[in-house]
């Protein structure tokens, strides 16, 4: 089993950085790919970044240029780089790992950006 425990989130005003992270126990040998996930009131849970083992990255279009996803394989620790926040950032932020038979959720980090 794998556990992942997000951290980082909070109140900021719009422009504003917040830095959240993600750490991985258990079977951290297991994890291939990992990503960033946001769920805004009322709406469905949406992509906002992934990393590979290798690090090659994906994003939404809403947070290129503006997000960063990196990961520390020695440390089994993910981050996310928010600059330039936007009210409409404003969600749950949720880590995810995958790997052979693996699909593991953390519990999820709040951000709330104002305007």
């Amino acid at each position: 089993q794998v556990q992942l425990v997000e951290s980082g989130g909070g109140l900021v005003q719009a422009g504003g950085s917040l830095r959240l992270s993600c750490a991985a126990s258990g079977r951290v040998f297991s994890i291939n790919n990992m990503g960033w996930y946001r769920q805004a009131p009322g709406k469905q849970r949406e992509l906002v970044a992934t990393i590979s083992r290798g690090g090659s990255t994906n994003y939404a279009e809403s947070v290129k240029g503006r997000f960063t996803i990196s990961r520390d394989n020695a440390k089994n620790t993910m981050f996310l780089q928010m600059n330039n926040l936007k009210p409409e950032d404003t969600a749950d932020y949720y880590c995810n790992a995958v790997g052979f038979a693996l699909n593991v959720w953390g519990q999820g980090t709040q951000v709330t950006v104002s305007s």
